[in-house]
């Protein structure tokens, strides 16, 4: 508001000028770096990865982060150089060794921050994980990560599925001139998830918009598409924490899903011309399996506590 009264007050003796995008707070790759120093704790079980982080100038004489906060699944841990194994696999995945399969990240200048999607489907331990990772803008050194941890159990987990549909999608970087804006992104993701509260929200739907729902998926490859099978209304979905990438239109949001009991969950959104083109969404239950529900066979007809089911959805390709 302050600059657009003080352009107009300007207008007769200089030129407008524009308000400008925010700055970043950190460069896309320190993010990256730090992004692959996560990626290879997570497969290695190893922390040092997280605590070696180099600064930003070779220069710098600031020392390795004391303790990053974890939060996992709804817990809060704090993690040191010395934290041990055994006191978190209690707790969380962080330092069980996993097979990556597929790895996918978006960055967040603005902000300092990515977040980054994982899928192994070892038979040993399946798992798919979504994770916000937040540097110190000060330090740039990683001071928060914030997952979604899922395993078998978990709602409609099946990690071959992830990984089959994940492969098909098309996530990458948009031309710089049909780029939407942080705030179209974001009001794209926050619009579907607030008409589980009101059915009078107006949601961008996309057609086509294909939506992976643990290892579930609506998509058939078809021109129309759609995303909007139904939802249940009245519930909140609270505590929303985002992560924004103009450059892929993504946003992810973390958050706690109202209609199974505020459970832990990722939501990840594409937005393409202001309009939703894909959805992923990993949820982890206390409550195994399935958050204490019976999910439909083969994710047929039926109705649960997260939505209406329809008989569109694929496990695996069939």
């Amino acid at each position: 508001m302050f600059l657009i009264i003080l352009a107009t007050l300007l207008a007769a003796t200089s030129p407008v000028v524009l308000a400008q995008s925010p700055s970043p707070a950190c460069n896309t790759t320190l993010l990256r770096l730090a992004t692959d120093r996560y990626v290879a704790t997570q497969s290695t079980g190893s922390l040092s990865y997280l605590f070696d982080f180099p600064p930003l100038s070779p220069s710098s004489s600031s020392p390795s982060s004391s303790f990053i906060t974890l939060k996992e699944n709804g817990r809060n841990l704090t993690l040191s150089p010395s934290s041990s194994s055994a006191f978190l696999n209690s707790s969380s995945l962080l330092t069980t060794p996993l097979r990556i399969d597929h790895r996918h990240s978006i960055y967040d200048s603005i902000q300092c921050a990515s977040f980054t999607s994982l899928v192994s489907t070892s038979p040993s331990y399946p798992a798919v994980i979504g994770a916000q990772l937040w540097l110190d803008p000060s330090t740039h050194r990683i001071s928060l990560l914030d997952r979604i941890a899922t395993t078998t159990g978990d709602w409609a987990f099946n990690a071959t599925g992830t990984l089959y549909y994940s492969l098909r999608e098309n996530w990458g970087p948009i031309p710089p001139a049909q780029q939407d804006s942080r705030e179209t992104i974001k009001a794209a993701g926050d619009a579907y998830l607030d008409i589980f509260k009101s059915a009078t929200v107006q949601v961008p739907w996309g057609t086509p918009c294909a939506r992976l729902e643990g290892g579930a998926y609506t998509g058939r490859g078809t021109p129309n598409d759609t995303c909007n099978l139904g939802v249940i209304q009245s519930y909140d979905m609270p505590n929303r924490r985002y992560v924004i990438d103009e450059s892929v239109g993504v946003v992810s949001l973390l958050l706690e899903f109202g209609s199974i009991g505020n459970a832990p969950d990722s939501h990840l959104f594409r937005v393409e011309g202001g309009r939703l083109r894909f959805i992923h969404t990993m949820t982890y239950c206390e409550t195994k399996p399935n958050c204490g529900f019976t999910l439909p066979g083969g994710m047929g007809g039926g109705t649960v506590g997260k939505r209406t089911w329809r008989r569109r959805w694929r496990l695996n390709g069939q």
